[in-house]
């Protein structure tokens, strides 16, 4: 049995773990974050021990503040992350860590998808999905968590194991808990004698509704165990842990295809309702007036409201799916005939181009990025929902539009899920003010929404927000079924206490978050935790999310005049908030309101930097081309040696200088660098120049990967005879393994090229000039400046001011050099991004190569250029694999040697999927990402375009 987990009562891991994306805020006094199953039970017991309370946490997206405890907080994130596919996707069991995004990457191969769509699908974790009963966008309450769940297992209070989906599951119930047991059936008696009961059940439950207990559960099933199961769906994690879980999953439609209503009212948008939802479309998404407005501010905003003078329009974002193209062209058609009796303010189109319909989902999406990330200095931006029957959802709306103008809420709009009656509306409030305010408005919504016969939750979860008002919405008697619920579940109240249930009438406007400035760059944020899953630093030190919360807390502290907290915040932030963040973006890539937390941690680094480090870099930015080809020289040298040896004098120096600034050897390292050509490449004399083409200069420093080694110690073989490296020999083309180009990407894209027929370019001083990112990233502003200016210099001159575009052959340079050359009007793409649109349709396949593995980036993320790197992998080989679990590597240039621990962390998951599958090949296309990822595998990973050049010699 594994003991109980170690409670952590540091003040940084409190901190960090104590915020969600709610407008609430408890420091919890311990935090945890327990293994296993039999981690949690032990938890569990002690907690009854103790009648200490214990809250579980995951993904933390939570709007309603169910996230959160004043005692302990278990974080399950870390861990349950499993997700094992089951009858070819049909079914999938699922750890409560793994994120839904994730479940269904793993489903996507089988088109096959989770039923609940909530928008934080990227963040949200399967723990939060059942907690909560997600649904979304297309769920409704047939494709919910509820209505989709097989089986449960789940750790209810007393340690006690429950599985529904083993046999005897419910004689297993009543005999290890015959209390429990006995108190479920006399619950459903009592509510199945009482027709009243029955008909308020039925009646909120025909709608979505998270508010309170789904004590549907109580009429759906027939056994204790299977209700009790149903029961823990939407418990916000106050009756049990849940363990795994069994989902039936939903197909996915091959076919799309999109369109948007635009009507003049939103009185004629909700009277179009009964049309539209007759005309079975799989989503209506209604936004009012100030919705639209604020998506015609929208980058990619569509065309059908662009020229839009909004009023009092309103519009329905609709969408039907199929895998018949002909059923779906059909379908379309008819919507467009049903629209035309709608009275539109521009004429209906549906369209399948994926442009068009990503930019009408960028209008409706991007509606809560838009007003939170513009809200005023000092506020927080207040999601909420409610649901309605459709006939009065338009009388809703015009209710609470009434009150946002008596509670003088100005910038508030109203969107949401209008087929299913489910409507959100955002608030901007000053919390420390205007409580008061909230107060007033809170008691009005609730009674319009009760009014109108509605949910006061219909996916946000009861939690902390809506918990005083439960019994209004169900009435004394199923108040009390509730109270008995819990009571019988959990007898001690340790589980999550204040949530869904409280005898607080107060209690929604109590812990109120309090708003602390920081940083330009991170005060957008609004820690909805999006940022998480995409971190490489998330299993090791901090995410995003706590990076910027820890510097929040840390100034809310000086404030209160808490400076023991200040400094334990600061002392820790330096490794764990700086020295371990890979700087990479990718958080930028998820945030709904556009923080790139890397900003932040290089401006901070630039502050801390010293002057001598700055000079120092200022002089190599100087001296580039020297530095590079003795960092190369020195790796050779390293190379020669036992590995003990050059591993022993970097450690002498970490110890002496610091770990941050003296990098580790690093048994990935090659064991030679390369050589920027000076002169123009190759190719055919008649052909002309097409590109410019910058080397970038990791290829110097890090040079290709190692050659195989056989037997006697020498290279297994040559690159084929036509390679500009002149190693002669080969393998006659075969390229059922790696093959044996010692020249890397240079040579290969150089031949490429060749024999496409095109001919590059490469400026003189090419071997002088770095993208600048190796200094952005430690904060060496100055010695960045002046290198991209060398860098602007020569490659306007090269590319005859823009009328040649340049290529660079490492994603992460292609970004340092786009960043360099903005303004300038020299179009900079990626290697593999010319590859594909220019070179592949010119090239001939000889021999495909068997199979590859394919690591993308955070670069090619950033670029768009993953496609890129997939497609040529695509046309390179039979099988390409892309793992699911990729992510960035964490090496970030030289911070995988720097912190090595960094890198072993982000790539764990990837590397354990890499090593369930061999195959002859493992490509990316940036040379230190290929060093972590052979640190994380110990495959040689090469770059993408030496695999094109193997098969196309």
């Amino acid at each position: 049995m594994t003991v109980a987990p170690l409670l952590d009562t540091d003040v940084v891991a409190r901190h960090a773990l104590a915020h969600d994306a709610s407008h609430y805020l408890l420091l919890p006094e311990a935090v945890t974050s327990p293994t296993d199953e039999d981690s949690v039970v032990a938890l569990l017991r002690e907690a009854m021990r103790t009648r200490r309370p214990l809250t579980f946490r995951s993904g933390g997206t939570s709007l309603s503040g169910q996230a959160q405890s004043e005692a302990v907080l278990a974080d399950v994130r870390t861990h349950f992350r499993t997700v094992e596919v089951l009858d070819r996707g049909e079914r999938v069991r699922v750890g409560p860590g793994a994120t839904l995004r994730q479940v269904n990457a793993h489903l996507l191969r089988h088109m096959r998808r989770l039923g609940p769509d909530p928008a934080s699908e990227v963040a949200c974790t399967i723990g939060g999905v059942i907690a909560n009963n997600s649904s979304g966008m297309a769920a409704g309450i047939a494709e919910n968590s509820y209505r989709t769940l097989e089986s449960l297992r789940f750790v209810l209070p007393s340690g006690t194991i429950v599985d529904t989906g083993l046999e005897g599951a419910d004689a297993r119930l009543r005999r290890e808990e015959p209390d429990l047991h006995e108190g479920l059936a006399r619950l459903m008696r009592r509510v199945r004698d009482d027709a009243e009961s029955t008909r308020v059940i039925r009646e909120r439950f025909a709608l979505k509704n998270t508010m309170g207990y789904g004590i549907n559960a109580l009429l759906d099933f027939e056994t204790p165990a299977d209700v009790l199961a149903h029961l823990v769906v939407g418990s916000e994690g106050t009756l049990a842990f849940v363990s795994s879980a069994v989902f039936r999953t939903v197909p996915i439609q091959k076919h799309i295809t999109t369109g948007l209503l635009v009507l003049p009212s939103l009185e004629a948008a909700t009277a179009a309702l009964p049309e539209v939802v007759g005309a079975g479309f799989a989503t209506a998404e209604l936004m009012d007036a100030r919705s639209l407005i604020v998506a015609q501010g929208l980058a990619g905003a569509p065309q059908e409201i662009l020229g839009l003078d909004v009023e009092r329009h309103a519009a329905l974002l609709v969408e039907h799916r199929s895998d018949d193209p002909a059923e779906l062209a059909q379908r379309a058609a008819d919507a467009v005939g049903m629209s035309e009796a709608l009275g539109l303010s521009v004429p209906l189109e549906m369209t399948t181009d994926a442009a068009r319909r990503a930019a009408m989902w960028t209008t409706r999406k991007g509606l809560y990025a838009a007003i939170a990330g513009a809200r005023p200095a000092g506020s927080t931006a207040l999601l909420e929902d409610v649901v309605v029957p459709v006939p009065e959802l338009e009388a809703t709306c015009r209710g609470l539009q009434d009150l946002f103008d008596r509670h003088d809420y100005d910038e508030s709009v109203i969107f949401g899920h209008a087929k299913d009656g489910n409507i959100h509306f955002l608030l901007n409030e000053q919390l420390g003010e205007g409580s008061t305010r909230l107060e007033a408005f809170t008691q009005d919504m609730v009674e319009l929404v009760l009014d109108h016969g509605g949910n006061l939750k219909a996916e946000h979860g009861t939690g902390r927000v809506m918990a005083p008002f439960v019994e209004r919405q169900y009435g004394p008697e199923l108040y009390g079924v509730m109270r008995e619920l819990k009571a019988l579940v959990d007898p001690a109240g340790i589980l999550n206490p204040g949530v869904v249930l409280t005898d607080d009438a107060s209690a929604h406007m109590q812990n109120l978050k309090p708003v602390i400035e920081i940083e330009e760059e991170a005060d957008r944020c609004v820690e909805c935790g999006y940022c998480e899953p995409v971190c490489p630093s998330k299993d090791l030190t901090l995410t995003p999310r706590q990076r910027i919360v820890l510097r929040r807390d840390a100034n809310l502290a000086e404030q209160r005049g808490d400076l023991k907290t200040a400094t334990a915040i600061r002392s820790a932030y330096e490794y764990e908030g700086l020295e371990t963040c890979a700087v990479d973006g990718m958080c930028v890539t998820a945030c709904p309101v556009g923080i790139n937390t890397g900003d932040l941690v290089r401006r901070l680094r630039a502050e801390d930097a010293s002057a001598a480090p700055n000079a120092a870099w200022k002089a190599a930015a100087g001296n580039w081309d020297l530095l590079t080809r003795g960092a190369s020289a020195a790796m050779s040298v390293a190379g020669t040696l036992p590995e003990v040896l050059p591993r022993a004098a970097t450690e002498v120096g970490r110890a002496l200088l610091g770990t941050d600034v003296v990098p580790q050897y690093r048994s990935e390292l090659p064991r030679r660098g390369g050589s920027v050509r000076r002169a123009g490449g190759r190719g055919r004399a008649s052909a002309d120049v097409g590109a410019v083409y910058l080397p970038a200069c990791v290829h110097t420093m890090f040079g290709a990967a190692e050659e195989p080694r056989s037997s006697d110690g020498g290279a297994s073989g040559g690159c084929g005879g036509d390679c500009a490296c002149g190693s002669g020999g080969g393998n006659g083309g075969a390229t059922t393994s790696a093959p044996t180009t010692a020249a890397g990407v240079p040579a290969a894209l150089e031949l490429l090229a060749q024999r496409a027929g095109m001919r590059l370019a490469v400026p003189d001083d090419a071997a002088s000039l770095c993208c600048g990112t190796p200094f952005s990233s430690k904060g060496m502003t100055g010695a960045k400046e002046q290198m991209r200016d060398q860098v602007r210099t020569a490659l306007l001159a090269a590319s005859h001011d823009g009328e040649l575009p340049v290529i660079v052959d490492a994603s992460s340079c292609t970004e340092g050099i786009l960043q360099a050359m903005e303004g300038t009007g020299v179009e900079v793409l990626d290697a593999i991004t010319y590859v594909r649109r220019h070179l592949l349709p010119q090239l001939s396949v000889r021999e495909p190569a068997g199979s590859v593995t394919v690591h993308p980036t955070c670069s090619t993320t950033h670029l768009g250029a993953t496609d890129d790197l997939v497609a040529i992998a695509e046309a390179a080989a039979r099988d390409v694999v892309v793992p699911v679990d990729w992510g960035c590597c964490g090496y970030a240039g030289d911070r995988g040697m720097l912190h090595p621990e960094l890198t072993a962390s982000a790539t764990r998951a990837e590397a354990a999927e890499v090593a369930l599958r061999e195959t002859d090949w493992y490509v990316s296309s940036n040379r230190t990402c290929e060093l972590g990822m052979q640190a994380a595998t110990g495959k040689s990973y090469r770059h993408v375009l030496e695999l094109l050049e193997a098969v196309t010699r």
